[in-house]
């Protein structure tokens, strides 16, 4: 099943409660995919702005999983310009909760 199916049977009330919960807004949590017994979020988010893209600039990002454990996952990601010049770089942890 797709992450895509998953968020379907969420109702859209609930999945929006939960994107509006003070302490998630506080915390400035991300649900990256919910469904029934499973909830992903983004927990952490650091980004650094190394360069301004060029007006017109194709981006790339790439992504690298750093580690993983049962529950969180963590992630380094580079964006650079299609020509290769580094624009930012980007560190997240992402938590589980439930079984997918």
């Amino acid at each position: 099943m797709t992450a895509h199916a998953r968020r379907q049977d969420v109702p859209e009330g609930l999945a929006s409660a939960l994107r509006r919960e003070p302490w998630a807004e506080e915390l400035g949590v991300e649900y990256l995919e919910l469904g029934p017994g499973l909830c992903r979020v983004a927990l952490s988010m650091t980004i650094s702005f190394l360069a301004p893209d060029p007006p017109g600039a194709r981006l790339v990002a790439e992504a690298r999983e750093r580690r993983h454990g049962r529950r969180a996952r963590f992630y380094d990601v580079t964006v650079t310009t299609h020509a290769g010049a580094a624009v930012a770089t980007v560190h997240c942890v992402a938590h589980r909760v439930g079984s997918p």
